[in-house]
């Protein structure tokens, strides 16, 4: 025995040193990666077209007022105190201005006749194709609270993201690609990476964190001279695993971070074809905006484009988060007009662009597109010429497979104020996406804790009026 007790005086065997050095070998996985080798997913609960899932996150809460619920009559009131008009709940910020009218016209489109407000020219062009909730509603008035619910459906943080969910539900269509990947164009939500969290579910549902640029996702080109000497790296990696999990027992951790390992080598192949878009053609760059002037546009035309290759890979659910233009998200609590304007042209041409193009190529029906904030903004002014958050009623919209376009569901209040018809909230919505893929809400547990935990917890109805 050396004489600070540390060291043996003859070298481990090798069977000693795999068993010692398996839980250590086992973090240099790229635990960051969600893996696609995951465990057997629960299946689905009745029959659905719909495999995959592209989440349009508006992260700060676009205003319904101001873009997809026309209320004539702020119009009428503009300029008015608002305690005069209706009953003005506590604000985030109790900065209360005036009734405030939308800078922008409103008008008609499609056959269904729907309002849609000039910040959303290109968009607007697919009103038919659109169900549009008008009466959403969360429990929080915060951003990092909201969007814990929003994603997880609890305002607290830990719970599993919806994307995991889904893969827990209905595992992975593609075993070189993680099956939950989250575009990530500049602005990580408050609350951070745990919206895209696993939760208590295995580790490997966890959500994949990609940029539009180069690299994409850290560590994606090999640094080995050759794919062999990879591989053999590889390999040992396995071997040590394996003896830890003989000595110690299986764990969700070391079991995740071998797929891990295993999923990143393959990644370092499909990746870089996946990001290259050389092979696009010029006209489908240009009807994304990926070569437009505007940066914000340049951006997330790259995130629609990616999502769209992502989705034919059959990658399960893909999120796309804002492109960071000086603005605070969509979070205008001052300057309304040029924030909400300069967010909308990010947006407008790559949203449109994708529900033609999953269209023109066959993944409409296989596809759902979902696009909200985390909650509303407020009728009357925060100061001058900003909205507060509004968590009482706000639009969202669904388009794609299992979606019957062109309707409208629930209403707000005349001022676009407060949800006062089908008043829903954020496990409705949960429970529709669910149900459209094919999963019955209700059905889709995990045991944690001592219960059986679901997406919805112990809520959620269906918002069946959207289904086609």
């Amino acid at each position: 025995m050396h004489h600070c007790n540390r060291f043996r005086p003859v070298p481990l065997s090798r069977r000693e040193m795999l068993a010692a050095c398996a839980g250590g070998f086992g973090a240099v996985a790229l635990t960051a990666l969600s893996a696609t080798a995951t465990p057997q997913a629960q299946g689905t609960h009745h029959p659905s077209p719909v495999r995959n899932v592209i989440f349009l996150y508006m992260d700060g809460g676009v205003s319904q007022v101001d873009s997809f619920d026309h209320k004539p009559m702020l119009e009428r009131f503009h300029g008015r105190d608002p305690h005069t008009v209706f009953t003005v709940e506590p604000t985030q910020f109790n900065n209360v201005g005036r009734v405030m009218m939308s800078p922008w016209r409103f008008r008609q489109y499609g056959q269904c006749g729907r309002s849609i407000s000039d910040l959303f020219p290109n968009i607007a062009r697919h009103a038919d194709d659109l169900a549009v909730v008008h009466s959403m509603t969360s429990r929080f008035s915060e951003h990092t609270s909201a969007n814990y619910f929003l994603h997880t459906g609890s305002g607290l943080q830990g719970r599993p993201s919806m994307g995991a969910w889904l893969g827990y539900g209905l595992g992975s269509e593609n075993r070189n690609l993680p099956g939950f990947i989250v575009i990530n164009g500049g602005l990580i939500p408050p609350g951070g990476l745990d919206n895209f969290n696993s939760g208590f579910l295995p580790a490997a549902y966890q959500g994949s964190v990609f940029r539009p640029g180069d690299p994409p996702v850290a560590n994606i080109r090999p640094l080995e001279r050759s794919a062999d000497e990879q591989r053999g790296k590889l390999d040992l990696l396995r071997q040590l695993d394996r003896a830890g999990q003989e000595r110690f027992g299986r764990s969700d951790e070391i079991d995740s971070a071998i797929a891990n390992a295993e999923t990143a080598f393959r990644m370092q192949a499909a990746v870089p074809e996946l990001m290259d878009l050389s092979g696009e053609s010029n006209a489908t760059r240009e009807l994304y905006g990926v070569n437009s002037t505007y940066n914000g546009t340049r951006i997330f035309g790259t995130e629609c484009l990616l999502a769209r290759r992502l989705v034919e890979r059959g990658v399960r659910f893909v999120e796309l988060t804002c492109p960071n233009l000086g603005h605070d998200r969509w979070d205008q609590h001052g300057n309304l007009r040029r924030g909400h304007e300069d967010n909308a042209r990010a947006v407008d041409q790559p949203i449109a662009a994708l529900l033609r193009d999953l269209k023109a190529r066959g993944l409409w029906e296989q596809t759902l597109v979902v696009w909200t904030g985390e909650f509303g903004r407020t009728p009357f002014a925060q100061g001058a010429d900003g909205r507060d958050h509004n968590p009482f009623g706000f639009s969202l919209w669904l388009a794609g497979g299992g979606v019957k376009g062109g309707v409208s569901y629930g209403a707000t209040d005349e001022f676009g104020y407060k949800a006062v018809d089908g008043v829903r909230e954020i496990h409705d919505l949960h429970a529709t996406m669910l149900h459209i893929l094919g999963v019955d809400h209700t059905r889709q547990t995990f045991r944690f804790g001592g219960r059986d935990m679901r997406l919805t917890d112990v809520h959620g109805e269906v918002i069946r009026e959207v289904l086609a």
